[in-house]
């Protein structure tokens, strides 16, 4: 049977993850696994990739072979590597030191890689988000100005406005107060109206 290293979808829609597991090449994607060695999540930037190092070299060794998405994976983390040092070890290329040696500073040559890519993310994502700041502080500061410029337009216009209400209101106002003048003593007087009728 023909043993591979793949990967196992899990998730839900639009938010997957996979196990990376060995398994029977002629069983389902999603089915019975002979073990799993590690997992794969596509949604973070950079993929969050967790591995049994031991195990998956262990599975290569032994003739596992890997799909290409698993293939990537497994270079990227250095098992690939380790076994092309190894396979030089056996066949007497260098030592074992050396393949150590060489294997660490795969490793940390890796690591600066991955470090830079962080850096150069949060950098990207601290310039974005600074861009929207400044273009959402420009759209306030021009909502701002609009703002008081109408607010001094309606002030002005109020202004105005009063002035004429205060005129009007007096024009009406000086003829009531003549008539109520006239008409005043008139309705007031309280002197007995006499009577013309004779007295009996």
């Amino acid at each position: 049977m023909a043993v591979k290293i793949r990967l196992a979808r899990k998730g839900r829609k639009k938010l997957a993850f996979y196990h990376i597991v060995v398994a029977d090449s002629r069983s389902p994607r999603d089915g019975r696994y002979i073990e799993k060695i590690g997992s794969y999540n596509p949604i973070t930037n950079p993929a969050t990739i967790e591995l049994d190092f031991d195990r998956a070299l262990g599975w290569l060794q032994n003739g596992a072979l890997p799909t290409d998405t698993c293939r990537a994976i497994l270079s990227y983390k250095g098992v690939l590597m380790k076994k092309h040092l190894l396979e030089g070890v056996k066949k007497g290329a260098f030592d074992e030191a050396e393949a150590t040696r060489r294997f660490d500073e795969w490793i940390k040559q890796n690591e600066s890689k991955i470090e830079s890519k962080k850096a150069n993310l949060e950098k990207s994502q601290d310039d974005e988000l600074g861009k929207r700041l400044s273009v959402e502080k420009k759209v306030n500061e021009a909502r701002a100005a609009k703002l008081v410029k109408r607010n001094a337009d309606l002030a002005a216009k109020a202004a105005a406005g009063d002035k004429a209400l205060v005129e009007a209101i007096n024009e009406e106002a000086s003829p009531a107060e003549e008539t109520t003048e006239e008409i005043a003593p008139e309705e007031t007087s309280s002197e007995p109206v006499a009577d013309d009728k004779p007295q009996e």
